[in-house]
């Protein structure tokens, strides 16, 4: 463990040399605006499209095992 702890050490040592004062922290090398589509509706499935292959299927709705008490 001392060798490793050293190699670790070392490692912030050379971290610590570079003249970085005046660079500002950052989340991502380069700078992200909005990486996320605009929110615009398109068309879905029906209920009866989204069940189609369901196993089992009660009033437009999947039937899965209770896995939780009522309680």
């Amino acid at each position: 463990m001392v060798d490793q702890l050293d190699v670790i050490l070392g490692a912030v040592g050379r971290v610590q040399e570079v003249a970085a004062e005046d660079i500002p922290p950052t989340s991502h090398a380069v700078p992200l605006t909005n990486v996320l589509r605009p929110d615009e509706p398109r068309p879905c499935l029906s209920a009866a499209e989204a069940t189609a292959a369901a196993p089992v299927v009660e009033d437009d709705r999947f039937v899965v095992p209770r896995i939780l008490d009522e309680q």
